[in-house]
């Protein structure tokens, strides 16, 4: 009897213990970009492990019913723990966002290459921004945003709101935009307005730091920064998005932003918008800076289809910017800003009214602003063909710039030029064979830029075809990765006799018929074709798992710009008389680039090293008059000449981060960059500031910032992240000085603090409260790419206090 007792119970026990181990555990995987990387499915201190399918979704079964940690584990992402409850019968895991982790070489990259690639196989320099990146910078526009993330990118200022990206030493025409694969196309040679692109409007970001004509053609010559919109990819017929509000004291500026997205089976549609104000900024020096104050507005709609072989997307954006233009006129006697009330000989410089206080103090722009609209529609298809892919691209963009610098007639626009573009591109992947990788396309754009109604005609009317056949080979080895290939570019610019006069009754200038009775011919006719050959090789060699090594050289074309070829007269934006040179040749470009990356658990490092050599370099240079006096008008507005020489930019970056495993949430980073150029003319050998050194070259730079995530345990606020960086740029004493272009700048150091806090407002949601203060020390500093140095010797924002929350749902 006490055997059949024992059985029992022991059968009774087993039962027991088998359905114990009945309980199941299941969730879903979310990934930052929306691909679906390997993901590993851990629970911490048990065997038990899975791999995620897929869409992102896993199940765990035959569980015993306890708390355990679940580790979630994808190459590229970062690694995510979380304590969970697994209960009797099924228990459901909200859903995990992997975010993109920085400190990976194994980072997928999709700009300047046929296809999706490693980031450690792409011989080329690029730099990959995430949304977490973006979110974490305070600045006033995206281009600034960028900056902290990229070293050797530097930016040419004209206020927080306008900013041109710089990369190596070189901008403008020679920086490519891309948005969403789309070339930017915006009127993007002149100084005083930035990228058509509001900051809450990117996802991410990439940045190729070097020749990338390849694969774009002309314009591409120092870089590309890649700029990508928010594409839904959570397929589960739920609306999600994030909503952005953020307030920085400085300027007053007051942004909100939101995307709205949803996806079910193949059908995806998004909804983005934001809108942005800033009164004046101000430092310790100036006070508050007149006109540098702005409104913004943005708007994107998106609607896709995409299966498992073709992804089809239309696109429609909107920008529409109005911005302050400041000139730094100030009262000779207090040193306060002034405006102008009166036009050509009855404006006295000297004797410019004071602004008032609640004209410096408000969101209301003056009379004399700019307004600039960006529409942009496009299309893209892309296709399994085979074993192939068809990507196809079809974009209208039209970009309307108003400037508006008539004090007696607020309403008439000094410059008002209106830019029409259809981009177009077709590319094919062939199918891969043995170790070869093989892409061919063709892609341009026709352009169309009118004067409108207005007063001041810095460029003629001109039409503009341009087209371009390239090809690309990636062949991989084992740890050794060699691509290249190479691209034939024409370029068709012409435009007719372009004639002014003067209207009777304002006295101000006009576009007027030829048969007029004050017509002067400005803009002679001009018609010529440029070509030129791009061609690139290089090589990426995994030496170890931890460490890749980069060589590329590559050599690319860049036509002359519209206004370095046509240019004259006065962009009153700008305040500057630009004078082109009908009879340049196409810049060409030989670079060689040296690079090592380093992955490991506790730290990571990059350093490059780059060689530039540059024919035809095209320059601005002030002119003067037989006194050695600047030419400048009645308002002040100096003439500047396009020059063209040789060249020669070299320099290195270097980045490192520590992120001991043990030491978790711990991060610190810091970066390098100094760059050299020099004009190799031989008449400025030797000549130093006079004419050897090339204009608008960013000093040495070093930053650094440290940060810790430190979890609280609290089910409101999960964790909080404090930070602080430190900022140090050198004194330029390279600069071009000849005829008075540049001056020097002094040295400057910048202080900056912050705290993050993740709340939790739902089962499924964190928010992310931001505060920082950046120029703590409130430093009066003049960055060497500030235009607004050379314009009243402004001084650049002070000390700024910011507050930012992003709450996603």
């Amino acid at each position: 009897m006490n055997f059949r007792f024992m059985l029992s119970a022991s059968g009774i026990f087993t039962i027991s213990i088998v359905g114990a181990q009945n309980a199941q555990l299941k969730g879903r995987v979310l990934y930052e970009n929306g691909d679906f990387p390997n993901t590993e499915v851990i629970l911490k201190g048990t065997k038990e492990k899975t791999v995620a399918d897929k869409t992102g979704n896993y199940i765990m079964k035959n569980l015993v019913p306890g708390s355990y940690q679940l580790v979630i584990k994808a190459k590229g992402y970062e690694e995510v723990q979380q304590d969970i409850f697994v209960e009797k019968a099924s228990t459901a895991i909200p859903d995990i966002l992997l975010l993109r982790n920085s400190n990976t070489i194994d980072e997928v990259v999709i700009t300047g290459v046929s296809k999706e690639t490693l980031i450690k196989e792409n011989p080329v320099a690029v730099i990959s921004i995430s949304s977490k990146q973006i979110e974490k910078s305070v600045a006033t526009n995206i281009i600034s945003a960028l900056v902290k993330s990229a070293p050797g990118m530097s930016v040419v200022e004209t206020g927080p709101n306008v900013s041109k990206p710089f990369i190596r030493g070189l901008g403008y025409n020679r920086v490519l935009t891309l948005y969403d694969g789309v070339r930017q196309e915006g009127q993007q040679w002149g100084d005083e307005h930035g990228i058509e692109i509001g900051p809450y409007m990117i996802e991410r970001a990439e940045v190729i730091k070097g020749p990338a004509s390849l694969m774009f053609g002309s314009d591409a010559l120092a870089g590309v920064v890649s700029l990508f919109p928010y594409i839904p990819n959570l397929d589960d017929g739920v609306v999600h998005g994030k909503i952005t509000n953020e307030y920085q004291g400085n300027n007053n500026l007051i942004g909100n932003g939101m995307q709205v997205g949803y996806k079910k089976n193949s059908f995806i549609a998004a909804l983005t918008g934001s809108y942005r104000m800033a009164k004046n900024f101000r430092n310790s020096i100036d006070g508050r800076v007149y006109n540098t104050n702005f409104e913004e507005k943005n708007l994107s709609f998106l609607l896709g289809y995409k299966t498992d072989t073709r992804f089809s997307k239309i696109n429609f954006t909107l920008y529409d910017n109005l911005q302050g233009i400041p000139d730094g006129s100030r009262d000779p006697k207090t040193g306060k800003f002034t405006y102008q009330v009166g036009e050509g000989d009855d404006d006295d410089m000297e004797k410019r009214p004071i602004v008032p206080e609640k004209d410096l103090n408000s969101y209301a722009l003056s009379p004399l602003h700019q307004r600039i609209q960006h529409y942009r529609l496009y299309a893209q298809h892309t296709e399994q063909l085979g074993k192939g892919d068809l990507d196809i691209q079809l974009a209208l963009q039209q970009n309307i710039r108003r400037e508006y610098n008539h004090p007696t007639f607020p309403s008439q626009a000094g410059m008002y030029v209106r830019l029409n573009t259809l981009n177009y591109g077709v590319r094919y992947n062939f199918p891969k064979f043995s170790s070869f990788e093989i892409s061919a396309g063709v892609n341009g754009m026709m352009q169309n830029n009118t004067n409108k109604s207005a007063t001041d005609f810095p460029i003629p009317d001109y039409d503009l075809q341009e087209g371009g056949v390239y090809a690309y080979v990636k062949w991989k080895y084992k740890r050794l990765n060699i691509s290249g290939g190479a691209r034939y570019d024409l370029r068709n610019i012409r435009w007719s006799d372009f004639y002014i006069g003067t209207n009777p009754i304002t006295q101000f200038e006009e576009h007027v018929p030829s048969s007029s009775a004050s017509a002067e011919l400005r803009f002679p006719l001009y018609h010529k074709t440029f070509g030129g050959i791009s061609a690139s090789i290089g090589s990426a060699f995994q030496l170890t798992k931890h460490i890749s090594l980069k060589a590329n050289i590559g050599r690319s074309y860049r036509a002359p710009n519209i206004t370095e070829i046509g240019s004259n007269g006065l962009d009153p934006g700008a305040h500057i008389i630009y004078r082109g040179n009908r009879n340049f040749d196409p810049e060409f470009s030989l670079q060689e680039d040296l690079g090592v990356s380093t992955r490991f658990k506790d730290f990571s490092a990059d350093v490059s090293f780059f060689n530039n050599n540059i024919q035809n370099y095209i320059y601005l240079s002030l002119l003067i008059d037989s006194q050695g006096n600047p030419l400048v008008d009645s308002q002040g507005n100096k003439t500047y000449q396009y020059q063209q020489a040789s060249a020669q930019l070299y320099g290195m970056e270097a980045w490192l981060s520590l992120h001991p495993e043990k030491w978790k949430g711990f991060n610190f980073e810091t970066s390098f960059s100094v760059i050299y150029g020099f004009n190799r003319e031989k008449m400025f050998k030797n000549q130093g500031i006079n004419g050897e050194y090339l204009p608008l070259i960013s000093p040495l730079r070093l930053s650094g910032n440290i940060s810790q995530k430190i979890s609280t345990g609290s089910t409101i606020i999960s964790s909080i992240t404090p930070m602080a960086e430190i900022e140090y740029s050198a004194a330029q004493n390279r600069y071009l000085n000849l005829n008075g272009t540049e001056t020097a700048t002094s040295d400057y150091t910048l202080c900056s603090i912050g705290t993050s806090m993740a709340i939790n407002y739902s089962e499924n949601h964190s928010a992310v409260l931001q505060f920082q203060v950046n120029n703590v020390f409130d430093r009066a500093y003049q960055s060497h790419l500030s235009r607004l140095k050379y314009l009243g010797n402004i001084y650049n924002m002070g000390r700024n206090v910011s507050l930012k929350l992003i709450v996603p749902f």
